[in-house]
Formats: C-alpha cells, structure tokens, sequence
C-alpha cells in the first residue's frame, strides 16, 4: 500500500514506480502522483517496457501524462532504437540543468552518436507514424491472445485482470501467457520454442511466457507461434503434480542491502543457510526480479524456490558461485 509506505517514511523525497511491470501490469499511477505530491515528494518511475504508452490512447497512461516528474524509458524495447538506447524524461518543475549535471558525473565522456542517431530516428518515426503502428500491433496482439486460449490449457490474460486496486490498467501489447496448466513450467516452453521451433520470446519464468509483439511483427509471425504452441501442448504437456505454485514470497528484510553486503561474511552451502541474512542478489534473469537480495533472511521455501528454478533450467545470476550452490550469508 503505496499511502502507508508514505506514511511510514515522511522522510522519503522520491516514490519510485514501474509503469508497466515487465508482463504487462500497470499500478494506479495517477493516485500514486496525487498521493506523493501530497506530501512533498517526487514520483519516478520506471517505464523501461512503456515506450508506447506515448503513442496511442487504446494503451495505459504515460508516466509523464500521470503527472509523474521523470521517467526512464526504454526506447530501445518497443521504440525501435539500438539496444541500451533510452531516455529520461522530466516534468514541469523539475530542474532540467541540475539533472544534465549529475548526468555528467557519470556517463562516459565518448558518447555512441550511432546510439543517439538510432534514438532521434526512432523518435521522428514514432512521432509520424506511432499511433497507426502500435494500434496494428494492439490487433495482432488481441488475434493473438484469443488463438491462444483457444488451444485450451494455455492462459493468455489480459485486461481482465484489472481490478481497480492492485492492477487499474493492463498492456495488450505483451502477451503474457500462463503454462502450468499443461504441466509445464514458462521457461520449458520457452526452451521448445527456440531449440524445436526456431521461435525466440523474451522469456520464461516458472509459470509463464511472454512474447513481447513489436512494431515488427506480423500475422504470420503470430501463426507459426500458435501453431507451436498447439504442438508443444499435445506432444510434451504432463501431470501438473510436483510443480512448484508460483506464489510470491514476502521478503524478511532485516538489514539494508548496503549493510549486508559489504558485512563479514561467509560462503555455505545452499541447503545450510535457512534462516541467516543473505548478503548478495539471487534472481532468474530476465525478468530479473530478486529472489533474494542483500539483507533478506533466506527461508526454506526460497530455496526450495531456487532449487526449482535451476532444475527449470532458469537463468540465474547476482550470486558470487554461479552454480548457486553456495550462497554468502552474514556471519
């Protein structure tokens, strides 16, 4: 509950927001401004995966038209520009010299004007031709959803899972898509497409897929994909007993990532490390998101979690053992 962190942290001067999450779910941005506002403190969020918000009035509001003072945004993602190619956006009020001078302190003195060619290119096509574009892409990713769930044991969500509070808006553009129910977990399926279909998604977690349809892709793209999918469900779907529910497990902070990072430490075996504080990131990449990070205390329902995920055949990184069989935990 964004109010109550608010309230808890007056101190704050920033709340930091995703607009949307990597599969698709967008927060009540608008409150959220209102709220901060409220009480003194900016609001910066992370449209990484929202660059098309901008573009056409079918898609969930912008960072920037929420009212929020910056936002980072991915150009490079759905914008058509070179990977690692972005942009920061900034609100009225916010001091656009000051930022540029903290910028400099750290970016490099040898800028890529290849990536910054790519970014002024992208951006004049989006301005000319964004709307037309991404409402093209809306429909396929619609034909899209609808193909799929009707292949049965497949779960294709989208704008039904808006529920006013947790997620108020929903990106049709991501066609995130639900596996477990054919016995398999997201990243077996993901793994089928590429290595037996020649098909690449942008990934697989344990319990879905996401296919990210681009400004690039076409109808015949979205057939062969459905087609796939039918495929892998009749050859390779199984019992669904044994696999792992995907629940989200509440994280036990009791340092801060700062303190247990840099603290004494030690590097044990990973089934020996319930129940002390976890001193380094363990997170499936992408999406990236941290199954446990510095100052968390490490349950046997997140290792179990790990376990499952390397035996998945998740990527995993953050940690200093890249096998993960050893963890570095505070002494």
């Amino acid at each position: 509950d964004v109010e109550a962190a608010i309230l808890a942290h007056p101190k704050a001067k920033a709340v930091f927001v995703n607009n949307p999450t990597y599969y698709g779910i967008c927060s009540d941005i608008r409150n959220i401004v209102r709220l901060a506002h409220s009480h003194g403190m900016l609001v910066l969020a992370d449209e990484a995966h929202g660059t098309h918000f901008y573009f056409n009035d079918a898609l969930p509001v912008s960072a920037m038209a929420a009212g929020a003072d910056m936002a980072a945004v991915s150009m490079h993602k759905s914008g058509g520009s070179l990977t690692q190619s972005s942009l920061l956006l900034l609100n009225e009020g916010v001091n656009a010299d000051y930022v540029r001078l903290i910028i400099n302190l750290t970016q490099t003195t040898s800028a890529s004007y290849l990536l910054i060619s790519s970014l002024d290119i992208s951006r004049r096509n989006l301005a000319l031709r964004g709307s037309e574009s991404f409402s093209k892409v809306i429909q396929i990713a619609e034909y899209a959803r609808s193909e799929i769930n009707e292949i049965g044991g497949y779960y294709a969500y989208s704008t039904e899972l808006c529920n006013g509070t947790s997620c108020v808006g929903y990106d049709v553009t991501k066609l995130s898509v639900y596996t477990r129910d054919i016995g398999l977990a997201g990243i077996e399926v993901y793994d089928l497409l590429r290595d037996e279909y020649d098909i690449q998604i942008e990934f697989g977690d344990i319990g879905n897929i996401l296919a990210y349809i681009s400004i690039g892709d076409r109808i015949q793209d979205i057939e062969r994909l459905v087609g796939a999918l039918a495929d892998i469900k009749r050859l390779y779907s199984c019992d669904t007993s044994g696999m792992l529910s995907q629940e989200y497990i509440a994280p036990k902070v009791v340092a801060t990532p700062q303190e247990a990072f840099y603290a004494d430490k030690e590097m044990l075996p990973l089934e020996q490390t319930s129940g002390r504080i976890c001193s380094e990131f363990v997170m499936c990449y992408p999406p990236g998101i941290p199954i446990l990070a510095p100052g968390e205390i490490i349950t046997d329902d997140i290792i179990n979690y790990i376990r499952y995920a390397k035996e998945k055949g998740c990527s995993m990184q953050g940690t200093e053992d890249p096998e993960i069989e050893h963890l570095n935990v505070l002494r």
